[in-house]
């Protein structure tokens, strides 16, 4: 299964500061915020990944990230020219899916559940759509599932008031090959968008969607805003102060996902050894042979039972 990542959008909820950089190359404590989702489906097994970006972003990115091939992936670019919703990034991929089905991830969420990876990979290639949940304090600001008492979904509204569940979709999904087509056939909201929620609606409307609720309800942020940028930094730089570990570290994901050898981790770190980011990756290539993790660019148990706000 290939991978989509939804990188475009202007950011208007962060102005000033995204007026002239794509909030997801902002940084998230000592890293860009797109490596959060691109470590997440490293880690999940997937080695081609789209980025869907504004025209004006692309050469940033590319930048950035290159091909992909220093972490053993391919990364290829797709524009976005009008920000018209995250059901039509899946219209955009369509070239890039080449009829095959894929796991979507928005640029700005950060996922601290070190299980995910794995339910991501079980969940690729099953049929039809597949979503993650969880708990949060204000369902009124996303897309929200209501669940029976087996967990199955029964209905989704997008950003309800008052809401009838405090479950919230978050910004991974699971497609099967007939995601672009659906979503090329959607009808647009009021505010002119194909909604993703739409698509799901699709696939639960026929009995196809599952839904995966996240372990604990501080596993997930949506660093869409200035105060959930400032929360997530600071909970991430004190959960990798209390591990040891680095949550978002594309290179180390690829090396524990077998993508890169030990060496290449090396002249990867010693590229940057002036930052404490380069000193973590040459620690990891100097305990080459040790490959357990996730895979997610943290210790297995990083991200558990701590409390963060910003998505809530």
């Amino acid at each position: 299964m290939k991978g989509v990542i939804v990188a475009g959008g202007s950011g208007t909820r962060l102005y000033p500061a995204t007026l002239a950089v794509n909030k997801q190359l902002l940084p998230v404590y000592d890293k860009p915020l797109i490596y959060y989702p691109l470590s997440t489906l490293i880690a999940a097994g997937i080695d081609d990944i789209l980025l869907v970006v504004r025209p004006e972003d692309q050469a940033r990115f590319e930048q950035l990230l290159g091909d992909g091939r220093h972490l053993g992936i391919r990364i290829r670019f797709a524009v976005q020219a009008e920000p018209k919703g995250i059901a039509h990034a899946l219209i955009v991929a369509r070239p890039h899916l080449n009829g095959e089905g894929a796991t979507v991830m928005l640029g700005d969420n950060i996922f601290l559940d070190p299980d995910l990876p794995a339910h991501l990979r079980a969940a690729a290639g099953k049929p039809g759509g597949h979503v993650v949940a969880t708990w949060v304090r204000s369902p009124e600001r996303y897309g929200v599932v209501t669940l029976d008492a087996q967990g199955r979904p029964l209905e989704l509204v997008e950003k309800p008031d008052p809401a009838p569940s405090n479950w919230a979709v978050t910004g991974v999904y699971v497609y099967d090959s007939r995601a672009s087509e659906v979503a090329a056939n959607l009808t647009p909201s009021g505010r002119g968008e194909l909604e993703i929620t739409d698509l799901n609606a699709w696939y639960l409307d026929r009995g196809e969607l599952t839904v995966h609720r996240l372990e604990t309800p501080d596993s997930w942020i949506d660093a869409g805003t200035h105060d959930a940028m400032l929360a997530a930094a600071s909970h991430i730089r004190a959960l990798e102060r209390e591990d040891g570990g680095k949550i978002g570290c594309v290179e180390e994901a690829a090396y524990r996902a077998d993508r890169i050898s030990a060496d290449a981790l090396r002249d990867l770190g010693a590229r940057q050894a002036k930052s404490g980011y380069g000193a973590h990756l040459l620690k990891i290539a100097e305990t080459a042979g040790d490959r357990v993790g996730t895979g997610a660019g943290n210790r297995a148990d990083i991200g558990r039972n701590h409390a963060v706000s910003p998505s809530a």
